[in-house]
């Protein structure tokens, strides 16, 4: 182990984007570590023996392992490395918060900043898939039997990833015309590039997981027809949840209203930003709103901006404390010029003689005791009414279970609509694994995947015995 006393107190730098550039274009806001600078940030690792970064991710990457190996330059080693315990690197290096799990645990946190665990992995995957030095493991033998999972998202992709080695056939059903779920069609190009969640699902073919597209698994085919008809020995259920919510307020009706779900998905995985280009139009506000506070939030309000609107606001009921999003995303927020209207709740929005969103009456907040999720409530300050002008209002203001596959499944549900699943993934109905936001709600992309890996283990456990 390092002597502390030799180690540099801050992480290395990654360069970006400049915002006044960024703001502007759909091009990656950060552009990842050189060699020599992931190197000298590698170096910063204590090889701890008791490694506690490893108890802070969810799918239980080796990462002092791969970290030695970017400190001595085996840069694609190290990328293997991590594949032994995560099929998506590339994608988790940039989307995942770091900040609150794996970096969270480092023992440099005490005293100074802690090693940049993101940055490294991003770097390293994307430097295997760059040099084209992607190697497709050994797979155990085949074993005669046929896995199914519902939805490509990160909790499907893991389970595929982990099945298909471990000697199974694996299908993925996908509801859309691209694998990807919420890495696709939620999260933003500048933020996580299609390219490269497209290679992530190419490894997963490469491997021999097969893909069937178009298909709303509930209403094409059902789950007990998956297992009694198409000859599939367990089912995972990685959905995810896609169903939009907005407040219960008036004027959500009217023209220039989405939710973040839609705006996104016709951003993304529709490509409105390249419209005429791509033939999938879109609102384009000069004054938009988002109502959120989350992660979310923060892509509809960038992609906004970048959009071309004059003025892109974030309304939020709590304190800038309280906000939920990664403070990277709020903090490039800011720099791009996203203005943030905190304490206040919107209570109606107002259209014009075409039924068109023009704008929004408010009501300032401030906090009261805390609530059941530990934060402080937000509570009305009467007669703090004001208006704000605007002509497209995003709601991010969660999501909920999409009801077409769990109403047509015998599953138990709980009081919200989720599948109910225990710790293993295993649900109500035999041979029936599901993971991920159909069971927890809104979650990370690497709760998902540790998910998907604890079913992985478990159907594995259910077909062997």
């Amino acid at each position: 182990m390092k002597n502390i006393k030799d180690i540099s107190p801050s992480r290395t730098p990654m360069r970006e984007q400049d915002p006044k550039i960024r703001a502007h274009n759909f091009q990656e806001v950060p552009l990842g570590y050189s060699p020599e600078e992931a190197r000298q940030e590698a170096a910063r690792c204590l090889n701890c023996k008791k490694p506690m970064c490893v108890t802070g991710c969810p799918v239980n990457v080796n990462i002092p392992a791969f970290i030695e190996l970017v400190d001595q330059g085996e840069f694609a080693a190290a990328a293997r490395m991590i594949k032994k315990t995560n099929a998506l690197p590339a994608v988790c290096g940039r989307v995942c918060p770091q900040e609150s799990q794996c970096e969270s645990k480092c023992i440099l946190r005490h005293k100074m900043e802690p090693v940049a665990i993101g940055r490294l992995e991003r770097f390293v995957a994307d430097y295997e898939r760059e040099n084209n030095l992607v190697e497709i493991p050994a797979k155990d033998p085949p074993r005669g039997k046929s896995i199914a999972v519902v939805g490509a998202g990160p909790a499907g992709l893991t389970v595929a990833g982990d099945l298909i080695l471990a000697g199974y056939d694996v299908t993925i059903f996908e509801a859309f015309h691209k694998p990807g779920g919420v890495l696709m069609y939620g999260i933003p190009e500048f933020r996580l590039p299609k390219k490269i969640v497209e290679k992530e699902v190419q490894y997963l073919s490469m491997l021999g997981v097969k893909f069937e597209m178009n298909q709303v698994i509930g209403r094409s085919i059902t789950i007990q027809e998956l297992l009694s008809e198409r000859g599939f020995s367990a089912v995972f259920i990685g959905v995810g949840a896609g169903l939009p919510s907005f407040m219960r307020i008036p004027g959500t009706e009217l023209g220039g209203v989405y939710s973040a779900n839609e705006y996104l998905t016709r951003s993304n995985l529709m490509k409105a930003y390249l419209f005429p280009k791509y033939d999938t139009p879109i609102v384009i506000g000069k004054n938009v709103t988002v109502i959120g506070g989350g992660n979310v939030a923060m892509d509809a309000a960038r992609t906004a901006l970048r959009l071309g609107a004059e003025t892109v606001t974030v309304v939020y009921r709590r304190s800038e404390t309280e906000l939920p999003a990664r403070a990277e995303e709020v903090h490039h927020a800011k720099e791009e010029g996203i203005q943030f209207k905190l304490l206040t709740n919107p209570v109606a929005l107002h259209g014009d003689e075409n039924g068109l969103v023009q704008s929004m009456t408010c009501i300032e907040m401030e906090l009261g005791e805390p609530d059941e999720s530990g934060r402080r409530r937000p509570v009305e300050k009467p007669g703090s009414e004001f208006e704000m002008s605007t002509d497209l209002v995003i709601f991010s203001v969660g999501t909920g279970a999409n009801p077409i596959l769990t109403k047509s499944a015998n599953l138990e549900l709980n009081k919200w609509g989720y599948i109910l699943a225990d710790e293993n993934g295993r649900t109500s109905m035999d041979g029936v694994w599901a993971g991920g936001d159909i069971v927890t709600g809104a979650a990370t992309v690497i709760e998902a995947m540790g998910a998907g890996r604890a079913a992985a283990k478990d159907i594995r456990k259910y077909l062997e015995s």
